[in-house]
């Protein structure tokens, strides 16, 4: 089964063509390893997926044939994220640190990239 497809089938994207995005973006790995959407899983694989500036980690244990109900994913996959409440805590009060004055409107480009590399440049100053 293709990755973009396991994530849209266990709910972990509202749809494949998000799935696919997130793929091509690189905020999907498997293995450790940046992935094309077209790749294909087995079980015992790890991903990992990036979403709100935050890596979850997913073990698969079965591949589901159409997309499942949320009861039921946790007969398919399983969260393995190790992030601490404290590393989520402060990529908040980092996300603080930029203040913009109220009716200044939408951030620009420059500042949307600068907010989504902030837990970025932690890692490398880590």
């Amino acid at each position: 089964m293709r990755v973009d497809q396991y994530l849209y089938n266990v709910r972990q994207f509202k749809s494949r063509n998000i799935a696919s995005h997130a793929c091509k973006n690189g905020h999907v790995q498997i293995n450790d390893k940046n992935v094309k959407p077209s790749r294909e899983v087995v079980p015992t694989d790890l991903i990992k997926i990036r979403k709100n500036q935050i890596w979850k980690t997913f073990e698969i244990f079965n591949l589901p044939k159409n997309r499942i109900s949320a009861k039921l994913v946790a007969l398919y996959c399983i969260e393995k994220t190790d992030n601490s409440i404290i590393e989520i805590e402060s990529l908040r009060k980092l996300s603080s640190n930029i203040f913009r004055e109220q009716g200044r409107g939408r951030p620009t480009k420059k500042e949307r990239r600068e907010i989504d590399n902030i837990r970025f440049d932690k890692d490398l100053n880590d």
